[in-house]
């Protein structure tokens, strides 16, 4: 014997499209806030020039900065040369693979680049570059 119940029994089903839609606006919202995190722990220095400038940003890079009165600044502290040695050799044993740009004021004196360079080279980092700014363009009337 078979007995039917009085109320029809529904099937339940999940919508997938909104839940598409949440998704992709999550993904717009973490590239959209990604994009505006791309700072570096630096002191702002007047980078010099050049015609083949590239804003190259990653997180495990080290960021020196020489200023025009020749200081060395690491993470927006200032440090001294043998201290920066120190501090650069910690850290390519940890990581060999290190990468570490260095930037200067327009004014600093090209001695003072060459220490930093020296210390950064000396610790046995080999992937070392120079941060500049791109050459600003001139638009012709």
């Amino acid at each position: 014997m078979n007995l039917s119940l009085p109320v029809r029994r529904k099937h339940s089903r999940i919508e997938i499209i909104p839940l598409i839609d949440i998704m992709f606006f999550l993904l717009a919202s973490f590239m959209m806030v990604s994009l505006s995190l791309d700072q570096t722990r630096n002191i702002k220095v007047n980078l010099p020039f050049a015609t083949q400038a590239q804003h190259d940003f990653k997180p495990d890079m080290l960021n020196i900065a020489v200023d025009k009165a020749g200081a060395v600044w690491f993470q927006k502290e200032q440090i001294s040369l043998p201290e920066l040695g120190l501090v650069l050799s910690n850290r390519f044993r940890a990581d060999t693979n290190l990468p570490v740009y260095i930037s200067g004021d327009l004014a600093t004196l090209h001695g003072a680049m060459a220490d930093v360079y020296e210390v950064v080279r000396g610790a046995g980092v080999q992937k070392v570059a120079f941060a500049v700014a791109a050459k600003p363009t001139q638009n012709a009337p």
